[in-house]
């Protein structure tokens, strides 16, 4: 139980890290500049950082879970799927999402969920 605790924990430290990082340091000027092409302020009050934290935390959970159910690869497209691919969708479907972006997010999205599933395999063998 520690394992598994320990193990969400820090996957979802670095799952949220590497959403600030690419989200608010490299790619936020596409954010802002889609937003006001289509007359939307782009927000990042601490509100949203924090709904951002718990999102990260709730994939550190599913990762976890499917790991001890499914193959490694298994589980880096069973856990990538619904966190990604479904809110690209969701919210190029409410006309938000500059699609120029998804060049760089697919990639790094995948690389996040590998490196989450690589820290939960990793701690919970110790």
């Amino acid at each position: 139980m520690k394992k598994t605790a320990l193990s969400i924990l820090i996957a979802g430290i670095w799952i949220t890290i590497s959403e600030f990082v690419r989200n608010e340091l490299l790619f936020k000027s596409y954010w802002i500049d889609h937003f006001n092409l289509i007359g939307l302020e782009f927000e990042t009050e601490p509100l949203n950082g924090i709904l951002w934290m718990i999102w990260s935390f709730i994939l550190a959970y599913i990762i976890s879970r499917l790991i001890q159910k499914f193959s490694f690869k298994e589980t880096i497209f069973l856990s990538w799927l619904p966190a990604f691919l479904m809110m690209w969708i969701t919210i190029y479907n409410l006309q938000t999402l500059p699609l120029q972006l998804l060049l760089f997010a697919v990639p790094l999205s995948l690389l996040e969920v590998f490196v989450a599933g690589i820290i939960i395999k990793i701690i919970l063998k110790k």
